[in-house]
């Protein structure tokens, strides 16, 4: 792959001048939200189940996004979704401290324009004395230039909500799977098992 670099680099500077216009575009934060359905799809969708509502997506839930401002706002505004509902739409809070696999990154208003993936642990969100708390699965936060972070998760739970006794008991079942474990397939999804109630452990316990 290397030896044809030279080359791509030479067709790169060449059509350097077809680019320029390209590099002045916006981010794509000064840009409205994409419609929230695929017509195509809708379509498509109503002529093989004419009788069930196509499904949705996290970008239903929410809405277009505001403009960059040109100085930086003393909130950030964040929106939590889930699959199927939207557990946090546009509310403005101080910070969230959310769970990403390089460690816990707090975010704040004016921060830089991050794609962080999340993996299973504790979501903070911070309004002046108030800390409300989540465990999520894991995920993407999306924080944008605006001081606007969407954070994505496959499923979440407020900490209060989770029983300390199904999270020792899952730990437990799911350690003794992977201690017993005999294809690469078991010990995958035993491994994934454990990784998560220890992270719900963790959670409860810190």
């Amino acid at each position: 792959m290397y030896r044809f670099a030279p080359r791509l680099l030479i067709r790169g500077i060449a059509g350097g001048s077809r680019r320029s216009s390209a590099a002045s575009r916006p981010f794509s934060t000064d840009l409205p939200a994409a419609p929230t359905e695929d017509a195509a799809f809708v379509e498509a969708w109503r002529k093989v189940a004419p009788n069930v509502d196509p499904p949705k997506t996290p970008l239903a839930f929410m809405k277009p996004r505001p403009p960059t401002p040109a100085s930086i706002p003393t909130k950030l505004t964040v929106n939590f979704v889930l699959p199927y509902q939207s557990e946090i739409a546009n509310k403005e809070v101080d910070m969230v401290i959310v769970p990403a696999t390089t460690g816990q990154m707090g975010v704040l208003p004016g921060h830089v324009a991050t794609i962080a993936e999340l993996k299973p642990g504790v979501l903070s969100v911070h309004e002046g004395n108030d800390v409300t708390k989540y465990f999520v699965s894991g995920g993407f936060a999306f924080i944008h230039a605006n001081s606007v972070t969407d954070i994505i998760t496959v499923e979440a739970a407020p900490i209060d909500h989770i029983d300390p006794t199904l999270v020792q008991k899952g730990l437990a079942d799911f350690t003794q799977k992977l201690n017993s474990a005999t294809t690469d397939l078991e010990k995958a999804e035993a491994q994934i098992g454990v990784d998560v109630h220890s992270a719900l452990n963790a959670a409860l316990s810190g």
